[in-house]
């Protein structure tokens, strides 16, 4: 027995109780979840516990670990009940009183009240625990630290105000979470929605979970404990044995996430290695940033769950990917150190990352899938904006995580694998592309394959330095996301065919002989112009020369192959005001008339000032065209104002000015 003492009242931070908040009021639409969240949490406890034991046989669980519910009608109380690690009094202070990740209340706060729907924030940001109070109005947790010194404490909180930490009784190592049930929420207290909701969510969990059951013989009822879930792994079934409701329920066990998975891929290895795997991808792209982008991928050997998010069983360009990984090759005490240098780990690595690249290329292959119509919802009916299926599955996986893909399109192992599966907008049309269509179209007189730059599809379509090449019909890569830029520059060559960007200073263009001939003769009446303007504009620009590249606008900047593109500078310049980047080249269209008068300015030594205006009017223009600010907005903006007045005709009766 405990001495009494005072409890310790404990108030909330301010992200639990907004997050209390959203649970109770607006975040699940279905509050049985909330059993599905604490049995999770139960097992985690229990692998946790037993992963230490590995190398602190003291805190072995004297029998097989296991995880009770157990339903009091009388006290209106659910006990979710395990032996894993447990916890101390600082650990129930801080674990369920704090939310561990800072960016928690901001998101929340930028959230509309649309999107807190579409969002699990409960299991995004790993507080399943506070799914609790979906259905009790008080909620009691005992728990006895693995290890510790033997004391167990009490956690308690009606969710609102705060909570309290007290001394409790424990006979062993774990936890006990008891749920005090609202009144409309006594249903979950029934053995039969207990055994159901086990068999629909928790059914895989590989601990066996327990009911506490009453039976009646000769008149007499008796309460006994009974295995309700089958327990084995799921993904050490055979294929055939799983059906698709079971791979979306685990899904949700391993994402947290309540849509169903985008597409899966269950795998067994054998021969030289010996592994199995489950591996998921989201219909939604999930959160990128380390602190909250959830459990990644879980390793376990010999079914002995490891670690959680293992980054070494997949390279970070395939961290989107969520599931499981079974080894039956590594030793049970693997860290994260001996998995970076050991070499059954490299080749668990390589095994499990094609798996996945071959769960993407079955993807691309398959295209558009047909999808009948989803029907009309009735009125009144909530379910309206349940998930519906997708089209084209490679489309909408492109849409949500191909930027994180295309980092590995440069991977020395499997970049070629990569490079085939990179999709890219196109002047040809809406849809995207792959590489190989685009090599697969090409003109027998295009020498490379061709791409744009810039902030959009609008804009690509638009730029000036695109103009000849599709004046004669050629196909162009339009480079509008920054993956798509950085992947295009690096990669230089695909299928024999060399990557060059339209923009690129030794752009080479195909043209005969007049053509050649042409364009120098035009560089040549222009010779007295050029220099005018490379002198005006020599702090500016390292030259200025006649274009072959342009048709309609009088003039673009362009760079060489191994320089920072616009977009890129305008990048490191956000991030550091000092930056200033290179000089570049002025190319100017010596067949537009604004061009062709400055020439004829030129020679008229009274025109010299204004040839210089005009030269720095060019070069804000070419500037404002790439998507860059002028040089000096305000003197431009007065140049332009000067222009259309010079441009609009003064109104008969008009005093001159």
């Amino acid at each position: 027995m405990t001495d009494a003492v005072t409890p310790t009242k404990h108030g909330f931070q301010a992200d639990v109780s907004e997050v209390l908040a959203l649970v109770v009021h607006s975040l699940y639409t279905h509050k049985e979840v909330f059993l599905r969240e604490l049995i999770s949490n139960a097992s985690d406890a229990i692998d946790q516990r037993g992963f230490r034991a590995l190398t602190e046989p003291s805190l072995a669980a004297s029998g097989a670990p296991t995880i009770d519910l157990v339903p009091d009608r009388e006290r209106g109380t659910l006990t979710i009940r395990d032996d894993g690690m447990g916890m101390d009094e600082s650990e129930l202070a801080r674990n369920l009183g704090t939310i561990a990740h800072s960016g928690t209340k901001a998101l929340l706060q930028s959230l509309s009240g649309d999107q807190r729907k579409d969002l699990n924030l409960i299991g995004q940001f790993g507080v399943g625990f506070y799914a609790s109070f979906l259905v009790a109005d008080r909620v009691e947790v005992v728990s006895r630290k693995a290890g510790g010194d033997g004391r167990a404490f009490r956690w308690e909180s009606d969710g609102k105000s705060g909570f309290t930490v007290t001394p409790a009784e424990r006979d062993a190592p774990g936890t006990d979470v008891i749920l005090h049930l609202r009144e409309s929420e006594r249903d979950f207290l029934r053995e039969w929605t207990l055994r159901e909701l086990v068999r629909k969510y928790s059914d895989f969990v590989r601990h066996a979970i327990r009911l506490e059951c009453t039976t009646e013989k000769d008149g007499a009822k008796t309460r006994a404990l009974e295995q309700v879930n089958r327990g084995a792994a799921l993904w050490t079934r055979p294929k055939s044995e799983v059906t698709d409701a079971q791979y979306e329920e685990f899904w949700k066990h391993v994402s947290h996430d309540w849509e169903p998975p985008l597409a899966w891929t269950h795998f067994k290895v054998e021969g030289s290695q010996e592994l199995t795997g489950l591996l998921f991808l989201a219909r939604r792209a999930m959160p990128d940033m380390p602190e909250i982008r959830g459990k990644g991928v879980r390793l376990f050997v010999r079914r002995v769950f490891i670690m959680d998010d293992c980054e070494d069983v997949l390279p970070p360009w395939l961290r989107f990917v969520r599931g499981v990984v079974d080894s039956d090759d590594l030793p049970l005490n693997v860290s994260r150190e001996f998995l970076q240098r050991d070499r059954v780990s490299a080749q668990l690595r390589k095994h499990v990352t094609r798996k996945v690249l071959d769960l993407l290329e079955e993807l691309a292959a398959e295209g558009r899938r047909d999808v009948p119509d989803a029907p009309a919802p009735k009125e009144g009916d909530d379910d309206d904006d349940s998930p519906k299926p997708v089209a084209d599955r490679y489309a909408h996986f492109w849409r949500t995580s191909g930027r994180i893909l295309a980092e590995g399109a440069h991977d020395g192992e499997h970049g070629e694998r990569v490079q085939k599966l990179l999709r890219f907008q196109t002047s040809a049309g809406e849809e995207l592309t792959s590489l190989p269509s685009y090599v697969s179209r090409m003109a027998e007189s295009q020498p490379a394959i061709w791409y744009v730059p810039a902030e959009s599809r609008a804009a690509a379509l638009a730029s000036p330095h695109a103009e000849r090449l599709r004046k004669r019909g050629y196909e162009v890569l339009l480079a509008v996301e920054p993956v798509d830029e950085w992947v295009l520059q690096n990669l230089r060559e695909f299928g024999g065919k060399k990557i060059v960007s339209a923009a690129v200073a030794d752009l080479e263009l195909p043209e005969d002989a007049k053509e050649k001939e042409e364009r120098e003769k035009q560089a040549g009446e222009l010779a007295p112009l050029l220099a005018s303007m490379k002198e005006s504009l020599a702090a500016s620009v390292r030259d200025v020369r006649v274009s072959a590249r342009l048709s309609d606008a009088p003039a673009c900047l362009v760079h060489d192959a191994w320089e920072a593109s616009p977009r890129l500078e305008r990048m490191l310049r956000a991030h550091d005001r000092t930056y200033e980047g290179g000089k570049r080249v002025l190319e100017v269209n010596p067949a537009h008339p604004f061009v062709r008068r400055m020439n004829d300015l030129c020679g008229d030594d009274a025109q010299k000032d204004r040839v210089r205006d005009l030269a720095t009017l060019l070069y804000d223009q070419a500037l404002v065209a790439e998507g860059s600010p002028p040089s000096d907005p305000v003197r431009f903006a007065r140049q332009v104002a000067d222009l259309l007045v010079q441009s609009v005709p003064a109104a008969q009766g008009a005093p001159a000015k």
